[in-house]
Protein backbone atom coordinates (compact mmCIF):
# COMPACT_ATOMS: atom_id res chain seq x y z
CA UNK A 1 0.00 0.00 0.00
CA UNK A 2 2.84 2.42 0.76
CA UNK A 3 4.04 2.54 -2.85
CA UNK A 4 0.51 3.04 -4.14
CA UNK A 5 -0.13 5.81 -1.65
CA UNK A 6 3.06 7.61 -2.61
CA UNK A 7 2.16 7.29 -6.28
CA UNK A 8 -1.32 8.71 -5.71
CA UNK A 9 0.06 11.62 -3.70
CA UNK A 10 2.61 12.40 -6.42
CA UNK A 11 -0.10 12.32 -9.08
CA UNK A 12 -2.30 14.63 -7.00
CA UNK A 13 0.61 17.04 -6.58
CA UNK A 14 1.34 17.09 -10.32
CA UNK A 15 -2.31 17.69 -11.19
CA UNK A 16 -2.58 20.46 -8.59
CA UNK A 17 0.52 22.15 -9.99
CA UNK A 18 -0.89 21.86 -13.50
CA UNK A 19 -4.05 23.63 -12.35
CA UNK A 20 -2.01 26.35 -10.63
CA UNK A 21 -3.04 25.45 -7.08
CA UNK A 22 -1.07 24.33 -4.01
CA UNK A 23 -1.46 20.64 -3.26
CA UNK A 24 -2.73 21.34 0.24
CA UNK A 25 -5.93 22.66 -1.30
CA UNK A 26 -6.78 19.11 -2.40
CA UNK A 27 -8.30 16.71 0.14
CA UNK A 28 -7.78 13.02 -0.53
CA UNK A 29 -10.74 10.96 0.66
CA UNK A 30 -9.64 7.32 0.81
CA UNK A 31 -12.59 5.15 -0.20
CA UNK A 32 -12.46 2.28 2.28
CA UNK A 33 -15.62 0.41 1.30
CA UNK A 34 -13.73 -2.75 0.28
CA UNK A 35 -11.19 -2.87 3.10
CA UNK A 36 -11.11 -3.75 6.75
CA UNK A 37 -9.66 -2.50 9.99
CA UNK A 38 -6.02 -3.35 9.26
CA UNK A 39 -5.91 -1.48 5.94
CA UNK A 40 -7.62 1.57 7.41
CA UNK A 41 -5.15 1.65 10.28
CA UNK A 42 -2.22 1.32 7.87
CA UNK A 43 -3.53 4.15 5.68
CA UNK A 44 -4.06 6.35 8.74
CA UNK A 45 -0.49 5.71 9.86
CA UNK A 46 0.64 6.95 6.44
CA UNK A 47 -1.11 10.24 7.00
CA UNK A 48 -4.59 9.73 5.57
CA UNK A 49 -7.18 11.41 7.78
CA UNK A 50 -10.29 11.38 5.55
CA UNK A 51 -12.13 8.18 4.62
CA UNK A 52 -15.26 7.64 2.54
CA UNK A 53 -17.90 4.94 2.79
CA UNK A 54 -20.79 4.07 0.46
CA UNK A 55 -23.02 2.32 2.99
CA UNK A 56 -24.39 3.76 6.20
CA UNK A 57 -23.88 0.57 8.20
CA UNK A 58 -20.23 0.30 7.21
CA UNK A 59 -19.63 3.97 7.96
CA UNK A 60 -21.18 3.65 11.40
CA UNK A 61 -19.15 0.55 12.25
CA UNK A 62 -15.84 1.91 11.02
CA UNK A 63 -16.39 5.29 12.63
CA UNK A 64 -16.88 3.53 15.96
CA UNK A 65 -13.55 1.74 15.43
CA UNK A 66 -11.75 4.92 14.33
CA UNK A 67 -13.54 7.93 15.84
CA UNK A 68 -10.39 10.05 15.47
CA UNK A 69 -10.63 9.91 11.65
CA UNK A 70 -12.82 12.08 9.42
CA UNK A 71 -15.59 10.10 7.78
CA UNK A 72 -17.45 11.01 4.61
CA UNK A 73 -20.71 9.52 3.32
CA UNK A 74 -20.16 9.22 -0.43
CA UNK A 75 -22.81 6.68 -1.48
CA UNK A 76 -26.50 7.12 -2.19
CA UNK A 77 -28.32 7.78 1.07
CA UNK A 78 -31.78 6.41 1.79
CA UNK A 79 -34.02 8.55 3.96
CA UNK A 80 -34.56 5.73 6.49
CA UNK A 81 -30.77 5.43 6.97
CA UNK A 82 -30.08 9.08 7.77
CA UNK A 83 -30.28 8.50 11.51
CA UNK A 84 -27.46 5.95 11.32
CA UNK A 85 -24.80 8.44 10.22
CA UNK A 86 -25.68 11.87 11.58
CA UNK A 87 -22.97 12.83 14.01
CA UNK A 88 -20.65 10.16 12.59
CA UNK A 89 -19.51 11.84 9.37
CA UNK A 90 -18.15 15.31 8.68
CA UNK A 91 -19.67 15.58 5.20
CA UNK A 92 -22.45 13.96 3.19
CA UNK A 93 -21.45 14.07 -0.50
CA UNK A 94 -24.67 12.64 -1.91
CA UNK A 95 -27.61 14.93 -1.27
CA UNK A 96 -29.58 14.33 -4.46
CA UNK A 97 -33.26 15.06 -3.76
CA UNK A 98 -35.44 17.35 -1.70
CA UNK A 99 -37.12 14.74 0.49
CA UNK A 100 -33.68 13.56 1.61
CA UNK A 101 -32.78 17.14 2.52
CA UNK A 102 -35.97 17.39 4.57
CA UNK A 103 -35.18 14.17 6.44
CA UNK A 104 -31.62 15.27 7.20
CA UNK A 105 -33.03 18.58 8.43
CA UNK A 106 -35.61 16.84 10.63
CA UNK A 107 -33.09 14.50 12.21
CA UNK A 108 -30.50 17.24 12.62
CA UNK A 109 -32.98 19.40 14.51
CA UNK A 110 -33.79 16.53 16.88
CA UNK A 111 -30.07 16.10 17.53
CA UNK A 112 -29.44 19.86 17.72
CA UNK A 113 -26.77 19.62 15.01
CA UNK A 114 -25.80 21.40 11.82
CA UNK A 115 -25.00 19.01 8.96
CA UNK A 116 -22.63 19.79 6.09
CA UNK A 117 -23.65 18.37 2.72
CA UNK A 118 -22.73 18.49 -0.94
CA UNK A 119 -25.36 18.65 -3.65
CA UNK A 120 -24.88 15.74 -6.04
CA UNK A 121 -25.46 16.76 -9.66
CA UNK A 122 -25.88 14.23 -12.48
CA UNK A 123 -23.93 16.16 -15.11
CA UNK A 124 -23.69 13.21 -17.50
CA UNK A 125 -27.42 12.50 -17.32
CA UNK A 126 -26.90 8.79 -16.70
CA UNK A 127 -30.22 7.18 -15.79
CA UNK A 128 -28.61 4.57 -13.54
CA UNK A 129 -26.85 7.17 -11.41
CA UNK A 130 -28.26 9.41 -8.72
CA UNK A 131 -27.96 13.15 -8.77
CA UNK A 132 -29.98 16.25 -9.35
CA UNK A 133 -30.48 17.27 -13.00
CA UNK A 134 -28.39 20.39 -13.67
CA UNK A 135 -31.48 22.39 -14.62
CA UNK A 136 -32.94 21.77 -11.14
CA UNK A 137 -29.94 23.02 -9.22
CA UNK A 138 -30.85 26.71 -9.00
CA UNK A 139 -34.31 26.00 -7.58
CA UNK A 140 -32.80 23.63 -5.02
CA UNK A 141 -30.25 26.21 -3.90
CA UNK A 142 -32.92 28.91 -3.78
CA UNK A 143 -34.93 26.74 -1.38
CA UNK A 144 -32.00 25.87 0.89
CA UNK A 145 -32.81 28.73 3.24
CA UNK A 146 -35.73 26.67 4.52
CA UNK A 147 -33.26 24.11 5.90
CA UNK A 148 -31.81 25.79 8.96
CA UNK A 149 -29.81 22.74 10.08
CA UNK A 150 -28.16 22.07 6.70
CA UNK A 151 -25.21 23.77 5.08
CA UNK A 152 -24.69 23.12 1.37
CA UNK A 153 -20.91 23.31 1.18
CA UNK A 154 -20.45 22.47 -2.48
CA UNK A 155 -21.18 20.15 -5.36
CA UNK A 156 -20.40 16.55 -6.23
CA UNK A 157 -20.63 14.50 -9.40
CA UNK A 158 -19.69 11.02 -10.61
CA UNK A 159 -18.37 10.84 -14.16
CA UNK A 160 -19.04 7.86 -16.45
CA UNK A 161 -16.40 5.14 -16.41
CA UNK A 162 -14.67 5.66 -19.74
CA UNK A 163 -11.58 4.11 -21.33
CA UNK A 164 -9.73 7.43 -21.33
CA UNK A 165 -9.92 9.90 -18.48
CA UNK A 166 -9.62 12.79 -20.94
CA UNK A 167 -13.16 11.97 -22.07
CA UNK A 168 -14.43 12.88 -18.60
CA UNK A 169 -12.94 16.37 -18.73
CA UNK A 170 -16.11 18.05 -20.09
CA UNK A 171 -18.14 16.57 -17.21
CA UNK A 172 -15.81 18.00 -14.58
CA UNK A 173 -15.49 21.31 -16.39
CA UNK A 174 -19.26 21.71 -16.48
CA UNK A 175 -19.59 21.13 -12.73
CA UNK A 176 -16.82 23.65 -12.09
CA UNK A 177 -18.59 26.17 -14.31
CA UNK A 178 -21.82 25.59 -12.37
CA UNK A 179 -19.98 26.17 -9.11
CA UNK A 180 -18.51 29.41 -10.43
CA UNK A 181 -21.90 30.56 -11.68
CA UNK A 182 -23.49 30.27 -8.25
CA UNK A 183 -20.62 30.65 -5.78
CA UNK A 184 -20.83 34.42 -5.39
CA UNK A 185 -24.62 34.58 -5.30
CA UNK A 186 -25.81 35.17 -1.75
CA UNK A 187 -28.06 32.37 -0.50
CA UNK A 188 -28.88 31.34 3.03
CA UNK A 189 -27.13 28.10 4.08
CA UNK A 190 -25.18 27.84 0.79
CA UNK A 191 -21.40 28.26 0.34
CA UNK A 192 -20.33 26.03 -2.61
CA UNK A 193 -16.62 26.09 -1.74
CA UNK A 194 -16.18 22.32 -2.16
CA UNK A 195 -16.04 20.46 -5.45
CA UNK A 196 -16.03 16.68 -4.98
CA UNK A 197 -15.23 14.96 -8.26
CA UNK A 198 -12.75 12.44 -9.51
CA UNK A 199 -12.06 8.84 -8.53
CA UNK A 200 -9.23 6.37 -9.10
CA UNK A 201 -9.66 6.31 -12.87
CA UNK A 202 -9.98 10.07 -13.46
CA UNK A 203 -8.89 12.11 -10.42
CA UNK A 204 -6.03 13.89 -12.20
CA UNK A 205 -8.31 15.41 -14.82
CA UNK A 206 -10.83 16.27 -12.08
CA UNK A 207 -8.17 18.18 -10.14
CA UNK A 208 -7.05 19.98 -13.30
CA UNK A 209 -10.67 21.07 -13.75
CA UNK A 210 -11.08 22.39 -10.20
CA UNK A 211 -11.77 19.48 -7.81
CA UNK A 212 -10.66 20.01 -4.22
CA UNK A 213 -12.03 16.70 -2.93
CA UNK A 214 -11.10 13.46 -4.71
CA UNK A 215 -12.51 10.06 -3.74
CA UNK A 216 -9.85 7.39 -4.34
CA UNK A 217 -10.17 3.73 -3.43
CA UNK A 218 -8.77 1.11 -5.80
CA UNK A 219 -5.65 3.13 -6.68
CA UNK A 220 -4.69 2.91 -3.00
CA UNK A 221 -6.10 -0.35 -1.67
CA UNK A 222 -6.26 -2.77 -4.62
Amino acid sequence: MKEKMLSVRERIARAAAKSGRPVDEITLVAVSKTVGEAEIRQAALMGISDFGENRTRDLALKQQLFPELKWHMIGRLQTNKVKEILGRCILIHSLDRWNLAEEIERRARIMNMTIDVLLQVNIAGEEQKAGLPPDDMKAFLDSAGQLSSLRIKGLMTIAPELDNQEKTRPIFRELYQMQQKFINQKRVNVELKCLSMGMSQDFEVAIEEGANLVRIGSAIFN
